[in-house]
């Protein structure tokens, strides 16, 4: 939509879309408008509720990555869960890299646990890298803590991608599982259950984390 571009180019830094660029190196520099999250963020706050939102949602394909964010801002704050779920659902397909993907969950899907879950596993299985990611994330975001179910890790663990952001995801998901559920995920460090690579980069980020114990990091260390 031309009215939102042109607001968002009066945004633009270039000198952090300079920088932002350099972190999605498969992105196109060209598609980088470059505006600073909590710009982007009060702004999406301005048209949020309003009839420029509900047609800007209903237009896809975006040109700019600023776009994909503003959507997915959009979308993780509808309250009703089935318009939210939908929305997320059209919008999954057209996700082209991580940032985007890795937005928090949607406020309503805290509510809705027990009927996302399937949703969450269908899209962990799809074959798209970053509707798996979306997927993987979910159940980060959401099931580590009273909601967890060692199932949950399998899950995660029997992913074979050779996607880098899916991997990458994967020991995202492996080391957070580690800092609230070590006795459920540890067995997969010790056994080597999944590829050399995300074992590796499991442990890498597990000992990079502050939730982690210097005893644990020390015992992970082990299994490098």
């Amino acid at each position: 939509m031309e009215e939102i571009q042109k607001h968002l180019f009066e945004l633009q830094d270039i000198k952090y879309r300079d920088f932002h660029s350099r972190l999605m190196p498969d992105t196109d520099k060209e598609t980088v408008i470059g505006i600073r999250v909590p710009v982007l963020r009060k702004y999406a706050k301005s048209i949020a509720g309003t009839e420029l939102e509900d047609r800007f949602i209903d237009e896809l394909p975006h040109q700019y990555y600023e776009e994909n964010n503003l959507h997915m801002m959009l979308v993780t704050w509808i309250k009703d869960y089935d318009k939210c779920l939908s929305e997320v659902e059209r919008f999954l397909p057209y996700i082209d890299n991580w940032a985007t993907c890795d937005f928090p969950a949607p406020k309503c899907f805290e509510k809705h646990k027990e009927e996302l879950l399937p949703v969450i596993k269908r899209w962990i299985a799809s074959g798209e890298t970053y509707t798996i990611r979306y997927g993987i994330g979910m159940l980060m975001r959401l099931y580590l803590d009273a909601d967890f179910d060692p199932e949950y890790v399998k899950l995660v663990a029997e992913v074979k991608s050779d996607e880098y952001y899916v991997n990458m995801m994967i020991a995202w998901y492996m080391a957070t599982a580690l800092a609230k559920q070590w006795d459920a995920v540890i067995p997969y460090i010790e056994e080597h259950r999944m590829s050399d690579w995300v074992h590796r980069k499991t442990i890498q980020k597990a000992v990079e984390s502050y939730r982690i114990t210097d005893e644990q990091k020390r015992y992970l260390k082990g299994y490098r």
